[in-house]
């Protein structure tokens, strides 16, 4: 299941496809733009990915953040 580009959003949690070296698949969006920064939720690294590859690394959207208004 890929999702919609225009759906990445700030504060959103992702389940990519492949495990990161310390153990963690989910990763939280930092920034979303032409280059997404996404950061572990286990270990707290941050990755700087291109849209395009994020998409492809994306199995499921774990959780959207409300952002009040």
């Amino acid at each position: 299941m890929t999702t919609n580009p225009s759906n990445y959003k700030n504060g959103d949690i992702y389940e990519f496809r492949k495990v990161h070296p310390c153990g963690g698949k989910n990763w939280k969006m930092v920034r979303a733009g032409v280059d997404c920064k996404l950061e572990c939720t286990t270990c707290k690294r941050i990755i700087i990915v291109p849209r395009i590859e994020l998409q492809k690394k994306i199995k499921k959207v774990i959780s959207h953040e409300e952002i009040p208004v």
